[in-house]
């Protein structure tokens, strides 16, 4: 498998850029479907699965796969966490969370970009950047739903040590992945 992820086509045709995006979209969708029991709130492997697909597919097929999730999910497709019992389609991505969504987006054409060639500490530096993209865009929507006073509470902090994880957890295992690249050639 590693082997499969890290001979990834440099100038994709068409069909194999479709073929990857579309991969990336389903892996998006597992990590947004798996739960792990976290402290404060459980914890989902959705940042996890968008940060790998960047750094894998880099920014351009990063941005097609994430953009692939959310056409899904906009056609009514079950993909999103908590998806169908708290509903689907665009009701649910005009919800409280339809700012980390769009923050998703941008943050994996610009995570994909910013690490390309970077070693361990930059892709960590750039999946950084991509959090506070999506953490600012998730917390500019949610504060129509929330009040100011309870923003961060509601947004932020239940989330961000999970996430810090994730982002080193996707930096460790791309570069494993890096590592047995260079020893398979």
């Amino acid at each position: 498998m590693a082997l499969a992820i890290t001979s990834l086509p440099r100038n994709p045709s068409l069909a194999q850029g479709l073929g990857l995006a579309l991969a990336g979209a389903a892996l998006i969708t597992l990590g947004a479907k798996i739960q792990i029991p976290f402290w404060p709130v459980p914890m989902t492997l959705h940042t996890l699965s968008v940060f790998l697909v960047a750094l894998t597919l880099g920014p351009r097929l990063g941005l097609a796969a994430m953009a692939a999730y959310l056409g899904a999910g906009a056609a009514g497709l079950p993909v999103f966490s908590g998806t169908p019992e708290r509903g689907i389609g665009l009701s649910y991505m005009v919800g409280p969370t339809g700012g980390y969504l769009l923050g998703y987006l941008v943050a994996a054409g610009l995570t994909g970009w910013l690490a390309m060639g970077r070693g361990w500490i930059g892709r960590v530096l750039a999946m950084l950047a991509g959090l506070a993209v999506v953490y600012a865009g998730g917390l500019a929507w949610l504060s129509l739903f929330v009040p100011a006073p309870k923003l961060l509470a509601a947004g932020l902090t239940p989330f961000l040590l999970g996430d810090l994880i994730k982002v080193l957890l996707a930096a460790t295992l791309m570069s494993g992945l890096s590592r047995l690249k260079g020893r398979d050639q």
